[in-house]
């Protein structure tokens, strides 16, 4: 019990653990760094942060979308379509459905840079993590990823939630000027 011999800094410690319990209150996914619950859709058009340019792309504006592509994921571990033509400079709207009962995700990358995240994945099967060029689906549901392809080349797709990439659930991007 806490004993004041001055009443009137009874304010400024009563604000002091109000302020502290909120941040023990808060769930621990808001707390971190990056973190995000799966499932969650993200919207790149956050003023808050400066897009980070990837070597296959950077983050797009919901304001330059030049089409929409629906990607299919489903329990048979494959995604439909597994085949994408972009052109440079495009930004793409990717509407991503879960159709299966499990979670899901579509991580957009290099081939060196899935497999690395691949591997991270099997050490950390429950890593939170948020990226614009991610989304991650829980069953029966979608979401939406932004993505400009300001750099031409081969790039991919797949599911990195472990047994998911192994099983095949990958594709292809090709992007051409």
């Amino acid at each position: 019990m806490i004993k004041f011999k001055n009443l009137q800094s009874l304010p400024a410690v009563v604000a002091l653990l109000a302020v502290g319990g909120a941040a023990v209150l808060t769930p621990t996914h808001a707390q971190a760094h990056g973190a995000m619950h799966h499932g969650k859709s993200h919207h790149p058009s956050s003023s808050l942060s400066t897009p980070e340019q990837k070597e296959w792309g950077i983050a797009g504006d919901v304001k330059s979308v030049t089409r929409t592509i629906t990607i299919q994921m489903s329990d048979d571990m494959r995604f439909r379509p597994d085949k994408i033509a972009v052109k440079l400079n495009e930004t793409i709207q990717f509407r991503v459905l879960n159709q299966g009962k499990v979670l899901h995700e579509m991580v957009i990358g290099t081939q060196a840079e899935l497999n690395q995240h691949a591997e991270m994945m099997k050490k950390h099967p429950n890593m939170e993590h948020d990226e614009p060029y991610m989304a991650h689906v829980s069953p029966g549901q979608s979401g939406d990823m932004i993505w400009m392809f300001n750099r031409p080349g081969q790039f991919h797709f797949a599911c990195l939630i472990p047994g998911h990439y192994e099983a095949g659930m990958q594709g292809t991007i090709e992007v051409t000027p």
